[in-house]
């Protein structure tokens, strides 16, 4: 899990931020994490998946540190920024669902919204912050769980 959920992130966003230097092409990197990586998942045991999506949320912090700076040869000018969902319903979260009964009803009295969310409700968020509009924004983690964090 580790191998996908961190390795597999850190070598893409290397693999994207040494075109960008190459060519001095600044922008934006956004990765995504999880609410899991900030929490732990009431009704599941999760301690690898947990701490593989954390770490993805300090790689975000620790990338824009090294890759936010504009150099002296013109490189760098690169945000680096993370997203965390909240529970989505994907089939993933469905088995889960299918193998602990009542979790579902759990997790939807612990968001604010009451409800999981749809995948296509953070398009908005990461074209926020692969564009400009974002441009003073870099090293942090957007999290957009219906509310469940507020609590």
């Amino acid at each position: 899990m580790l191998d996908i959920n961190y390795t597999g992130v850190l070598m893409t966003a290397q693999s994207a931020a040494k075109q960008m230097f190459k060519y001095k092409r600044r922008g934006s990197i956004c990765l995504i994490a999880s609410i899991s990586g900030l929490k732990a998942n009431r009704g599941l045991v999760s301690p690898v998946y947990n701490s593989s999506k954390a770490a993805v949320i300090q790689l975000a912090r620790n990338l824009a540190m090294e890759w936010s700076p504009i150099k002296k040869d013109g490189t760098g000018g690169i945000r680096v920024n993370c997203i965390s969902p909240g529970h989505i319903l994907t089939p993933m979260v469905q088995k889960n669902f299918e193998e602990v009964p009542g979790l579902k009803e759990e997790w939807e009295r612990e968001i604010m919204m009451g409800r999981l969310a749809e995948t296509q409700e953070f398009k908005g968020a990461a074209l926020f912050l692969l564009s400009n509009a974002s441009s003073y924004m870099t090293g942090n983690n957007l999290v957009i769980d219906g509310g469940h964090s507020s609590w």
